[in-house]
């Protein structure tokens, strides 16, 4: 985790506290930027629905994406998994002194973000297939890199 020294400082927090945003709240727990723009997506989609599940996810990540930064954001105590559902929470590790409180904030902030704009530099287009069984002809053609093809 990023832990930077505004996280227990009072001043900055208060100068943080007047825009939250969220590509600072994912920069706390990951510090390359593809996988805190994978969690920012994450908890945006279930700041604008209130409340989400997996098959409601959009197909911007992958399932399984989706699904492990969800559960990241169960385990550090952002989000609450209850009935399939993911949906914010109150209970944020203790240790932590001041990113509660900016949490919070962001989360009672309306103001609409981007996180395709907050996360400039993240690599946002699918990973090729590394393995695994094709469902389709079709869709090994997709994946297909250029490799030998049987003859």
């Amino acid at each position: 985790m990023a832990i930077r020294y505004w996280e227990y400082e009072d001043a900055p927090l208060k100068e943080k506290l007047k825009n939250p945003n969220v590509r600072e709240l994912a920069k706390i727990y990951f510090e390359n930027e593809t996988r805190a723009y994978r969690f920012a997506k994450a908890l945006l989609e279930v700041k604008k629905k209130q409340s989400i599940r997996l098959k409601d996810c959009d197909a911007s990540l992958p399932l399984a994406t989706w699904k492990r930064y969800l559960d990241f954001g169960v385990s550090v105590g952002i989000l609450k998994h209850e009935d399939s559902a993911y949906t914010f929470t109150d209970r944020y590790s203790k240790p932590f002194k001041n990113i509660p409180v900016y949490i919070k904030a962001w989360v009672e902030n309306q103001e609409g973000e981007d996180a395709d704009v907050l996360f400039a530099n993240a690599r946002t287009e699918r990973q090729k297939k590394r393995g695994g069984r094709a469902s389709t002809p079709a869709e090994a053609a997709k994946h297909d890199d250029g490799a030998a093809q049987p003859q």
